[in-house]
């Protein structure tokens, strides 16, 4: 299957099965996505309602199930605190999220009010997710003043085009949230990225980008569950990991100056949330950078 080709991500919706289970019950007060749930299908939720209710199901296919959920949920709760309060902090009249999944941001944060919104995905991705808002029904309001559906292929069409033609502005400042994507690029994919991203970026802008760290554990773990099969996103392995160091030195490159980069464990200490998935944790980091 090529590239274009390709089913709908499943990354994404196991993320968002973690926000949904993690909704309401970690970073109380800090956290909250009673959207998600609504993004999900039938078997998808009842998933959700296992991990909620503590029940792990019989069968090892259904308990794998059951334990990708627990342990997303787990990451996503910190990681969505840490990119909604930086994306708070720097509101801007636009936002484009790249690699937006089944994002529930303009759906959900009233700080977007301003904001237009311009989620950019693979249009197999970006189909699925219209198919669930649509499921979803009228009730689901959005948040922003806009959402601009605008797909891409990272590894082959040409991103700044692309936003040309949804109406971005890039001689505005633009906050870019860049989750869940990095790991699944090549080296040369991200600089690509950075390439056509900073060239839309003016000064005052805001990237929050969400990257893995070098874990051999974590990577033995992923090719494990890639070769049983055993997972829903065995098929979308890792490509690039970064350590602050070079993940700092790659974006000062390209003129964006890092403001601060916070560990996944360190935060989800900090707010008191579930931290048996350590390895994942440990591994996953969010980076604020700025355009000055």
């Amino acid at each position: 299957m090529s590239e274009r080709e390709r089913a709908a991500s499943r990354t994404a919706v196991l993320v968002c099965q973690g926000r949904a289970a993690a909704d309401g019950r970690a970073a109380v007060g800090r956290f909250a996505d009673p959207v998600a749930v609504r993004l999900l299908r039938a078997e998808e939720r009842a998933r959700v309602d296992e991990v909620r209710a503590g029940t792990p199901p019989q069968g090892w296919r259904a308990r794998t199930a059951y334990e990708s959920v627990r342990a997303c949920a787990e990451v996503v709760g910190p990681r969505t605190v840490a990119i909604d309060e930086a994306l708070r902090a720097r509101a801007t009249g636009q936002l484009v999220i790249l690699g937006a999944g089944l994002d529930t941001r303009a759906w959900r944060l009233p700080e977007l009010a301003r904001t237009d919104v311009w989620e950019v995905d693979h249009p197999a991705s970006q189909r699925d997710k219209r198919a669930r808002l649509a499921e979803a029904g009228p009730g689901l309001p959005t948040a922003a003043r806009s959402v601009r559906f605008t797909p891409v292929d990272f590894a082959v069409d040409d991103l700044g085009a692309a936003l040309d033609a949804a109406g971005h502005d890039p001689s505005a400042p633009t906050a870019w949230l860049w989750e869940g994507v990095v790991p699944y690029l090549t080296r040369d994919q991200v600089r690509a990225t950075l390439t056509a991203l900073t060239a839309r970026t003016a000064p005052g802008s805001t990237l929050v980008v969400n990257y893995q760290t070098p874990s051999p554990k974590a990577t033995a773990g992923r090719l494990l569950a890639r070769l049983l099969g055993h997972s829903a996103t065995a098929g979308e392995p890792w490509r690039s990991l970064w350590t602050p160091e070079r993940m700092a030195a790659l974006l000062t490159e390209y003129g964006l100056h890092v403001i601060s980069d916070d560990g996944l464990l360190a935060l989800a200490r900090s707010l008191g949330t579930p931290a048996r998935n350590r390895t994942s944790l440990d591994s996953g980091r969010v980076a604020v950078a700025e355009r000055r």
